[in-house]
């Protein structure tokens, strides 16, 4: 493991990479639930919807709804041992949450695709990441983003991986009259959260070694006194998983035919439409999350790029074709990754043990689900607070730097999308840079994003 993940060249060692790996699985691990839970209003199930509980604790009497729980976990897995092994990087993968979000509200309800249809526009947009990824066109794109806007975009991420955090933990909730509002302190929920942001706090604080691992776990614990995480009647820790076969290689192209009111090239034009817009986020999102994370972990090189990018990228579009093929939505760098790598993760080790917990998540799925959002929001609040740090090297002097970077930051929070942060400061950026007789500053290819990043904006507000 030495010679092979490079652990003294890169200040770490074996305990520590495993410690973030833990970190990592944990904190991400609601999606093997969440996921099968969103994409069963899509249609993937056949018995009718199915509540929490049934979920949570593995009762699946619905065989297509347990098939997505294990194409879930199956195309996380893989996708996370393709970055760690081939790409050497601590990050983790698994279908992500606003994609499936877009493919079963916007994809499958509004639109009207079949879920087959939908997973076969997944598969196709994932055959593109790999297209445009071995013809290095993203990572052309990831160096030509500047230094400052990388900066920005570990801050953005900070503030919006604090805002999950917050809103997770019910410390943060809407509000009709202010868009949002403190939550209810009296709330065991809220009040368990806060208990787990104190203890975590303290344990940062004291500089002790897996801090926010055991935050997470410490609070867990102290959940079960206070009936917030709940063990219920008949639990067992091992199960065997549902079969795949309801949702493996279910894709299929025919129901395109279904929209645009059976005129075909209006059907195409719409599918089409998809593919991009799958195309769009899941890229924007991936660099966001590698290049943000990978800011704050030291990782970037002088010119601010990062070695390997390549490798790092093909694991993501990897992960979206298998994962269409198994049963699920499309696949991407989870943000989360950021409470590993601030456990000291740098490796690909780190990758490796994510994907074998998930692995292990097959038949242990009961023990993953007894973890609340409660628990775990402590550790996304305390990753903000480290992530933010980043904003010290923005030059905010220069304001031709300053406003792109602000955008960059606020935007990520304020409209819940990092794909959207990183397209306002690339509009902005060679913006304020010509007016100020700078343009000369800018890449090219930054010119040309700015440029699509507005037609896509307009076309979004008609």
């Amino acid at each position: 493991m030495e010679k092979f993940f490079k652990l003294k060249e890169n200040n770490t060692n074996l305990k520590t990479e495993v410690l973030a790996g833990f970190t990592t699985f944990i904190t991400m691990a609601y999606i093997i639930f969440v996921n099968p839970n969103i994409l069963r209003i899509a249609g993937m199930n056949s018995t009718g919807a199915l509540g929490d509980a049934a979920l949570k604790y593995n009762a699946f009497n619905d065989p297509v709804v347990g098939a997505v729980m294990v194409a879930t976990i199956l195309s996380a897995a893989l996708a996370t041992l393709i970055m760690g092994l081939y790409a050497n990087y601590p990050f983790a993968l698994a279908p992500g949450m606003g994609l499936n979000a877009f493919f079963t509200f916007t994809v499958v309800l509004s639109m009207g695709l079949t879920w087959q249809t939908a997973l076969a526009a997944v598969f196709i947009s994932g055959i593109v990441f790999i297209l445009i990824t071995v013809t290095g066109i993203r990572e052309a794109i990831v160096n030509a983003i500047p230094l400052s806007l990388k900066n920005a975009v570990s801050a953005g991420i900070g503030l919006f991986i604090a805002l999950i955090g917050f809103v997770n933990a019910g410390i943060v909730t809407s509000s009709p009259a202010t868009v949002v509002t403190l939550g209810n302190f009296t709330d065991k929920g809220t009040l368990l959260a806060v208990i787990g942001l104190a203890i975590t706090g303290i344990l940062m604080a004291r500089k002790v070694k897996g801090a926010i691992l055991l935050g997470i776990l410490i609070t867990t614990f102290i959940g079960i006194p206070m009936g917030v995480v709940v063990i219920p009647e008949g639990f067992t820790p091992f199960s065997m998983p549902p079969s795949l076969a309801p949702t493996l290689g279910k894709l299929n192209l025919s129901g395109i035919l279904n929209v645009g009111g059976g005129r075909l090239m209006d059907a195409v034009l719409a599918f089409v439409a998809v593919i991009l817009s799958f195309t769009y986020v899941d890229m924007f999102d991936t660099l966001g999350t590698l290049v943000g994370t990978a800011a704050k972990a030291n990782m970037l090189d002088k010119k601010g790029r990062l070695p390997r990018m390549n490798r790092a990228l093909l694991a993501d579009a990897v992960g979206t074709s298998v994962g269409a093929v198994l049963g699920t939505s499309t696949v991407t760098t989870y943000i989360e990754s950021a409470a590993g790598i601030m456990e000291g993760g740098k490796t690909g080790l780190t990758s490796v043990v994510v994907a074998l917990l998930f692995v292990a998540s097959l038949f242990i799925a009961p023990i993953a689900g007894l973890v609340p959002a409660e628990a775990t929001a402590p550790a996304l609040i305390i990753v903000g607070v480290l992530m933010l740090g980043a904003v010290r090297d923005i030059d905010f002097s220069d304001f031709t730097e300053a406003l792109p970077a602000f955008m960059t930051i606020v935007i990520m929070p304020f409209s819940y999308s990092i794909a959207n942060g990183i397209a306002a400061g690339l509009i902005f950026y060679p913006l304020v840079k010509i007016v100020a007789g700078r343009s000369r500053e800018v890449h090219p290819i930054v010119y040309i994003l700015a440029l699509l990043f507005i037609i896509r904006f307009i076309t979004l507000a008609g």
